[in-house]
C-alpha cells in the first residue's frame, strides 16, 4: 500500500499546482473566448462603432463613436458588420472578438431605436 501512496500523493500535488496556474484574473477569459454568459454577436460597424442592442435594450459605446475620422470603422474592423461575442452584466455590455478588440457599452435608458440611422 505504501508503494501506491507516494505516486498518488505526488500526482495530487502536481495536479493541485497546475490547477492554480493562470494569468491571475479569475473569470477573465481571453478575448473572443465564449463563456456561459457570452453570446455570439454581429456588431454593426458601417458608420463606426457606436451602439449595440441586446434583448430589446440599447447600449451606447463608452467614450462615444469609434471610427476612422470619416465615419467608417477603424482599421482592423470588418465593414459593414463585425463578428464577436457580447456579455451583458447589468447596465453594461462588452463586445470582444478574436482580434483582441474590447468595447464597453452602457445602457441608454428608455431607448427604443438607434440614435441615428446611417446609410
Amino acid at each position: 500500500m505504501w508503494r501506491w501512496a507516494r505516486p498518488a500523493g505526488a500526482l495530487a500535488l502536481v495536479l493541485g499546482v497546475l490547477a492554480g496556474c493562470g494569468d491571475g484574473s479569475p473569470g477573465a477569459p481571453p478575448s473572443g473566448t465564449p463563456t456561459s454568459q457570452s453570446v455570439p454577436y454581429t456588431l454593426l460597424t458601417h458608420c463606426g462603432i457606436d451602439e449595440v442592442m441586446h434583448d430589446g435594450r440599447w447600449y451606447e459605446r463608452v467614450g462615444g463613436r469609434l471610427d476612422d475620422g470619416s465615419g467608417n470603422p477603424p482599421p482592423g474592423w470588418d465593414n459593414p458588420v463585425h463578428e464577436g461575442l457580447l456579455v451583458v452584466e447589468g447596465d453594461t455590455a462588452i463586445f470582444t472578438d478574436d482580434a483582441g478588440h474590447r468595447e464597453v457599452f452602457r445602457l441608454r435608458e428608455g431607448a427604443t431605436d438607434f440614435k441615428s440611422l446611417c446609410m
